[in-house]
Order: structure tokens, then sequence, then C-alpha cells
């Protein structure tokens, strides 16, 4: 599943190709990704134009005059690319946006994702979107000190369920919240009241940190960008690394149930 880090680079691809393209028609495959029905759908987007694109955790934002809010989410995964004119588009796409000039850009999702049109002027009240919590690369927004209050305010859960929950930090899934944990030496299972002041630094700088290693590098080799091209990113530290020494201790690491997710701890390190 794309996280933060795949999403970011994909938008930051989007912005430098699709800035200033004119879209003139939109080709809907399978009508269950959208918001609203086809033809609205199509009456928001034709005849707009690519004004920005930005990102914010596992969300997409395309600004587009005059006034419409083109929004995307790859769900479990997919592929979004861009395609020079002429190019034959994906047989197996959800949706196609096609631009003046004869460029296109396709959606294709594994299991599910979403492809939404509002007016800007309702984003506020989109559901899916107005409910995100803090950006991690943020550096005004995500701050240690909003960092900590955040988990003042989520005692009770597991810090590996904080971490995981986009009303709180927007962009962290399964995929790096293993090495976040572990860089920061604590179990995923452990309750939010019980991580000291010293692990809750340990964390924000992890998390940070992570996540930007892994932007810098385009995001895990198994996604692919706008031009259809992999991420480097590869080298986990414990994560998906069941039955491999830690690279600390040399513990063998241990793939455990942690609620409906599963986790890659080394016993040792994390406590």
């Amino acid at each position: 599943m794309p996280e933060l880090p795949e999403v970011t680079s994909l938008a930051r691809q989007m912005d430098r190709e699709l800035r200033g393209r004119r879209i003139t028609d939109v080709d809907v495959v399978q009508p269950r990704c959208l918001n609203v029905p086809p033809e609205e759908f199509r009456q928001l987007l034709v005849r707009t134009q690519v004004t920005r694109v930005t990102s914010r955790g596992k969300w997409i934002f395309v600004d587009l005059e005059p006034r419409t809010t083109f929004l995307l989410n790859l769900g479990m995964g997919g592929e979004v690319l861009f395609h020079r004119r002429d190019e034959p588009l994906p047989r197996n796409r959800q949706s196609t946006i096609l631009f003046e000039d004869g460029t296109a850009f396709s959606q294709h999702f594994w299991w599910f994702g979403y492809v939404h049109a509002v007016k800007t002027t309702e984003l506020a009240s989109h559901a899916m979107t107005s409910s995100l919590g803090l950006d991690p690369l943020d550096d005004g927004e995500f701050t240690l000190d909003a960092f900590e209050e955040l988990l003042e305010e989520k005692k009770r859960s597991t810090i590996k369920t904080v971490l995981l929950d986009q009303k709180n930090i927007a962009g962290i899934g399964n995929v790096y919240i293993q090495d976040i944990l572990f860089t920061a030496g604590v179990h995923p299972l452990r309750k939010t009241s019980d991580v000291t002041v010293s692990e809750r630094s340990l964390l924000y700088d992890a998390i940070r940190s992570q996540l930007r290693n892994a932007l810098e590098l385009g995001g895990l080799a198994y996604e692919k960008d706008l031009y259809n091209k992999p991420g480097r990113f590869k080298d986990f530290l414990v994560g998906y690394r069941e039955g491999k020494p830690c690279p600390v201790c040399g513990t063998i690491v241990q793939k455990i149930r942690t609620g409906s997710t599963v986790s890659f701890i080394c016993p040792h390190c994390q406590t």
C-alpha cells in the first residue's frame, strides 16, 4: 500500500508534469471509484486547468481552475501513470483524464482506490480528507510539542494504533511503522501512556528520519511512480525480515500479531 513517501513523490511528479495542462475529457471505466455519478464527475473536470498538485498523508490533491479539486487515493496500491500523445492507455485502468495537448493521466487500482472531484469551496466537507491528522513532514505543523500533545490525548491506546490512525498522523501505514518503532526501541503493543518522555522524542525523530529517507529514494521498490519506474527503498531494518538477525543485537526478528495487523520486531531491542 502506498504511504506518505510514495504519495508525496508521486504528487511532486504530477505537479511538474501536469501543471498548466487543460482537461478536455474524462474516461471513466469503473464508476465505483468515484464519489459522484460519472456525468457530474465529468462536468466538474472538463475545461478546467491544473494549477497545482500537492499531497497530505495518502491523498493527492489536484487544484483545478476554476474552483474544482481532484482527489486521488491509491488504496491498497496501483498505478497512476502519465501518457504521452498517442501512447496506448492501460486496459486495466479505472479512469483516465485526457488533456488538450493529447497527453493523458490514467489511474488503476489493484484492489480499491478513490478518484473524487469536489468543488473547492466544498473541500472542507469532504469526509475522507477533512479529518486527516498532522503532516509528519511539515516542520511547522509536526513539532515535538504537537506530537507529545497528541500522545497525551491517546494514552489508553497502544502506540502502534495511535501512529497508524490517519486522524492522528496522516501518511504512516503498516510498512514504515515497522522500522519507526524499531528505531525508537518501542514495542508496538506498548500502551501510549507507558511511553516515556525520552522515547517520545526518539519516536518523533524516527518518524521524520524514516519517512524522509524513503522519500529521498522515491519510495518503495515495489511501488511505481508517474512514469512506471519503481522506487529505490528496499532495505528494512526489521520490517519484513522475519527469521533474520536484528541489525543491532543479532536477535532473530519475530513476526507477531498486533490487532488487525502484523508487526516485525526485535524482542530484545523493543520493549
